[in-house]
């Protein structure tokens, strides 16, 4: 038996009503959001268990907390950087450098030394360049040394900065945060020392960054 010209139509709308009807119920049951779309604890974010200090007075502290050797860190930098541009008064980012394994304790002392001399605004970028497009083994102090004598860092000056007793005592900080934090991998942000989110939980650079506004906003509220 064959169909009218308007039964096919009508057999059409159905199956296309009820695929959006699906769709919609297979969305909302995404876990890590909630009804309205806000982020869920436990999913795209979690408390952090203790509380941990702060180091930024009354401003909203955002930690990143990143590997130079990262290729997920270094697709997060850009996003990061514009994130930090739109950010009010009240917010205050700061990186710390972690060595989860032992391959990445030379950068995490690289890190440390560039920021004990005051040089880590302008070679932050250089450094993930050398690294990930360059593709350089700045794995050695002499191989440091070389790259960044390029771009007006003094070798001796470095070479003595990186055995310092500042970035040895900076180095043991990280690695104290990272374990209080129950970090397993990176990048992942701090909020304010009470919540924890990356971008492995909220499926994406930019949905962690959406996830962290949410957090600020409800320390705010918090405070009010």
């Amino acid at each position: 038996m064959s169909l009218s010209s308007e039964q096919p139509r009508r057999l059409a709308t159905r199956r296309f009503l009820k695929g959006v009807t699906a769709g919609a119920l297979a969305l909302a049951a995404v876990p890590g959001r909630a009804q309205n779309g806000a982020p869920r604890e436990g999913f795209e974010y979690r408390v952090q268990q203790p509380a941990q200090p702060t180091e930024s007075g009354n401003r909203l502290e955002v930690l990143e907390f990143f590997w130079y050797g990262c290729p997920h860190c270094f697709s997060l930098e850009s996003q990061l950087k514009e994130w930090v541009r739109r950010q009010p008064a009240d917010v205050a980012l700061r990186k710390v450098h972690v060595a989860l394994g032992p391959s990445w304790a030379p950068h995490q002392q690289l890190f440390y030394t560039v920021e004990a001399l005051g040089r880590s605004a302008d070679l932050d970028d250089k450094i993930f360049a050398a690294l990930h497009i360059e593709r350089l083994a700045l794995d050695r102090p002499e191989k440091m040394a070389e790259f960044l004598a390029r771009h007006g860092v003094d070798r001796k000056q470095f070479l003595d900065t990186f055995e310092s007793f500042t970035v040895k005592t900076r180095q043991r900080k990280a690695t104290q945060q990272a374990s209080a934090w129950g970090l397993d991998g990176v990048p992942g942000m701090g909020v304010n020392g009470r919540w924890y989110t990356a971008p492995s939980m909220a499926r994406g650079n930019a949905q962690a960054l959406q996830v962290v506004d949410f957090l600020l906003d409800r320390e705010r509220k918090a405070r009010k």
